[in-house]
């Protein structure tokens, strides 16, 4: 896979005219091809050897937390400690100032190694959201900590009874009391609803784990602004924070309701999660939460409220071009799988002018015609949705440091091919 990413990196895309631009210009195709050795090295040694563990040994809960076999922990920290977390972020936070177009291909590695483990899609894309609409102090408090792997981070949407209708939501949120809307951490709200399939939603792998909620505020009398202009954001980790991004010691309102089975993502844990049922009461604000004993989840409104879905479809465009990788990958793991079988099962003889010679030694079946078809297709599928995820990135590129003009047409051409993106490879890669 390494020579087909240098080729769609170096000799289409082009990646070597981005250091000519201010961002980048640190960087060179050495330091680029640098970032893809490390990260093949991890994906090699940390994740691809444990691939079929963590599809056997699926995350459960023990009554306190969920389990998840140690090679999991082993990995995640070697990702983190690798800093593609960071990797497009600016140097003064500790980021590489790295093209989306490298890191997206750096990724690959590791969700072909084993997309069940994965790496940071998630994590990163949430701390971009934060960079991108939080207030200072939630950068700083939460973004930053995710950038580093001290906490990760998830997406909050759908709900159990209304799927992707983001519109029919039904968390609510609201004011903690007298004093919320000048807590510094944000507007501080209760939040009380539950939501479905939301993945990396429980574990102990990092010290933390800040979801994003999308919710409703009611008005004054009680009511909701309907469809998705109701929509708020919120931060809510699942333990408090102080404003110097150390834990409290005190869990949030944020309780697992159970796993769900992920085809084809088996060591991932997909939750369901009930925000504010007052299994961990936080009293705080007067009242004590939404029942007078501390229910309801803490959570720190992002900018505006009714500004939610717009906020989050900053990352939800970015998850968007990931599991579209993610799809591609699969492909790409299973193409090599079975090539590598078709190479080695023999199986019928060669057809000669003679016919066949029953005595003659078996051939492989990938000398057999229709197998040639098979593995063609399946080259073809994997390797033609990876230059499309990849021109996907490079279009981010274009879109934050293009000349305006480029920058506009790449915000264009990504908001047509961001959904298909994601939905071709799912479609035809698996």
């Amino acid at each position: 896979m390494r020579q087909t990413i240098d080729f769609l990196l170096h000799d289409w895309l082009n990646v070597a005219a981005l250091t000519e631009r201010p961002r980048f210009n640190d960087h060179s195709p050495e330091t680029f091809s640098q970032v893809l050795d490390t990260c093949e090295k991890i994906a090699r040694e940390k994740y691809a050897p444990f691939n079929r563990l963590v599809d056997t040994e699926e995350p459960r809960f023990d009554g306190e937390k969920v389990i998840l076999p140690a090679c999991t922990q082993a990995a995640w920290d070697a990702y983190a400690q690798s800093g593609m977390l960071s990797a497009a972020q600016d140097y003064d936070i500790g980021g590489m100032q790295l093209p989306y177009t490298v890191e997206s291909a750096a990724n690959a590695f590791f969700g072909k190694a084993s997309v069940s483990i994965g790496g940071g899609l998630l994590t990163v894309g949430n701390a971009n959201l934060l960079m991108a609409h939080g207030s200072d102090l939630q950068k700083q408090v939460f973004a930053l900590n995710e950038f580093n792997g001290r906490f990760s981070g998830t997406m909050c949407l759908s709900e159990p009874q209304a799927g992707s209708s983001l519109s029919d939501v039904a968390t609510r949120a609201v004011p903690d009391g007298e004093g919320a809307e000048a807590d510094p951490l944000g507007p501080r709200f209760r939040l009380k609803g539950n939501k479905m399939w939301i993945s990396a939603g429980e574990h102990e792998l990092t010290e933390n784990i800040i979801h994003l909620v999308l919710a409703k505020i009611p008005g004054p009398d009680g009511k909701t602004v309907p469809g998705v202009k109701g929509i708020s954001l919120f931060i809510v980790p699942k333990k408090l924070v102080g404003t110097d991004g150390q834990l409290t010691g005190e869990r949030n309102d944020v309780a697992l309701a159970g796993l769900n089975h992920k085809c084809g993502w088996r060591g991932t844990t997909n939750t369901l999660l009930n925000f504010g049922e007052g299994k961990f009461p936080v009293r705080a604000g007067q009242g004590g939460g939404l029942d007078g004993r501390g229910a309801g989840a803490i959570g720190y409104l992002v900018g505006q409220p009714g500004n939610g879905l717009r906020y989050m479809f900053h990352m939800m465009n970015e998850a968007r071009i990931g599991v579209g990788m993610a799809a591609t990958m699969l492909g790409m793991a299973g193409y090599e799988a079975s090539l590598d079988y078709a190479r080695a099962r023999p199986q019928g003889r060669a057809v000669t002018s003679g016919g066949k010679d029953a005595a003659a030694p078996q051939i492989p079946i990938i000398e057999h015609a229709d197998v040639k078809r098979m593995l063609l297709a399946q080259k073809a599928y994997s390797e033609g949705a990876l230059a499309l995820a990849l021109y996907c990135a490079r279009l981010v590129d274009e879109q934050h440091t293009g000349v305006p003009e480029a920058a506009k047409e790449a915000a264009l051409l990504l908001e047509m091919l961001t959904p298909i993106a994601k939905s071709w490879p799912s479609e035809w890669c698996l």
